[in-house]
Parts: structure tokens; C-alpha cells; sequence
């Protein structure tokens, strides 16, 4: 099965993408549309120069990958992020197990603006998962699986073991926690976006998820809202 995480950034994509790799019917690739969407557009994200040097640069390329992958095990887990998923025929997914990862707005965009100053709502993500929710919805006749962040950090057993049942696999216990330090599927980027993930070995809140909202980025807030309160109303509860 391909488990396909639409995420956005500053998010727990990361601890989650770390928890099915514990599986081991599971294998894991993090955000492999990094280079294509990199390539195609002129944006100017830390280690760039790398992260294309690195990844497939065509759409062809990456589901290709993704199929090399996938024959590793019985399970792969696609770490993806929703603005990385653009200008493309999503058609391909309708197969997937296709899983949306939301976070509220204020807590994300202040956590993007401590990386980049004046994130944009293409930079957060947020809308095009709300775009690609729909589009989804539409083609296979009913709503993908939406989970909040907010509510895996405050009972991680039951959230994931609400997820695997509704993915069709066993919970198991050891997607809880993990060694400390850089692990085996790290990226280039890594360095410049993992340092919190990294040291911990677990779900857990970080002390800087309460940050204030910079007031430069209120607008955005007002914006994101919208799509967030779209997709929070279709979220596996606690």
C-alpha cells in the first residue's frame, strides 16, 4: 500500500514519517517531489543548489522512484508536502491511501517566519491541501483522511491508533517513540529544518509551538484560515 502524508511545513510530518519508519513493513521516502517542485520553480528555500543536485527533476522521474521504493517492503509511507504538489495530474494518487496532515495556522505560519521572514499562503501549504482535498474528494467519491496535529501530540497512542485503523493496518506500539539524533532516512535538508525532531524520541510539544504571531503576518493568518477550517471539520477526532 502506498500511504501518500499531505502535509505542509513546520508541521509533525517529520515525527510522523519517523514513526512509520520504527515499521517494518514499512519503508519511508520524504518528500520526494522536493527537486521537481524546486526545478520548476524560483524559489529560493535553504540548500536549494542541493537538494536538486540530489533528486529527480521530472514528474516521470519521481514516480519511478517511488515504484523502486515501494517493492522494499510492504508498505511505503510518502511524506509529502501539498505545495510541492502543483502544476501536476494528480490522477496518479486515486490509488494511494492519501492521508492530509493540518496544523493551526497561527502556530505553523509563526513557526515558518522563524526559517523564512514573510512566508506566502503558497509557501505554507495550506491552500493547496484544501485544493488537493477537494480534487480528491471529487474523483474517488469520498473525503480523504484528514488528522490534526494538534490532537496527535496530545494522545499520540490513540491518534495513531485512530490512523491505522483507518488506513487498515495494525497499530504498533513501537511507532511511538525512537532514538534521538539524525536517523537513517534523513534528507540534505534536514540540517536546516529537523533540528527539534531530531532530538527527541517521541511525540512531543515543543516549547516554541506557542509562539506569537509576528504582526507582519496577520494577513496571512486571515487568509490560511479559511482553507484550515475547510479541512478541520472532516479531522479524526480524539
Amino acid at each position: 500500500m502506498i500511504i501518500n502524508l499531505i502535509s505542509g511545513p513546520r508541521n509533525i510530518s517529520t515525527a510522523l514519517m519517523y514513526a512509520f519508519a520504527q515499521r517494518e513493513d514499512t519503508v519511508v521516502m520524504d518528500e520526494p517531489f522536493y527537486g521537481h517542485y524546486l526545478v520548476n520553480h524560483d524559489v529560493q528555500h535553504p540548500g536549494r543548489k542541493e537538494i536538486i543536485a540530489t533528486m529527480p527533476h521530472t514528474f516521470e522521474g519521481v514516480l519511478e522512484r517511488i515504484e523502486t521504493k515501494s517493492k522494499e517492503a510492504e508498505h511505503i509511507f510518502l511524506k509529502n508536502m501539498g505545495h510541492h504538489l502543483i502544476d501536476i495530474d494528480i490522477s496518479f494518487m486515486n490509488g494511494w491511501c492519501n492521508i492530509f496532515l493540518i496544523r493551526d495556522p497561527k502556530q505553523l505560519i509563526a513557526s515558518f517566519a522563524q526559517v523564512i521572514p514573510d512566508p506566502t499562503i503558497q509557501d505554507i501549504g495550506l491552500k493547496r491541501q484544501a485544493e488537493l482535498f477537494e480534487l480528491l474528494r471529487k474523483q474517488n467519491g469520498t473525503a480523504p483522511i484528514v488528522i490534526d496535529s494538534n490532537l496527535v501530540l496530545a494522545n499520540p497512542e490513540l491518534m495513531l491508533t485512530r490512523l491505522c485503523k483507518a488506513i487498515d493496518i495494525a497499530f504498533e506500539s513501537t511507532m511511538l517513540t525512537w532514538e534521538p539524533g539524525v536517523q537513517v532516512v534523513d534528507v540534505p535538508w534536514a540540517k536546516y529544518w529537523y533540528k527539534n525532531v531530531q532530538a527527541s524520541s517521541g511525540f512531543a510539544k515543543q516549547k516554541t509551538s506557542n509562539r506569537p504571531l509576528p504582526e507582519r503576518c496577520q494577513a496571512l493568518y486571515q487568509v490560511a484560515l479559511p482553507y484550515y477550517n475547510l479541512l478541520v471539520a472532516h479531522a479524526i477526532s480524539i
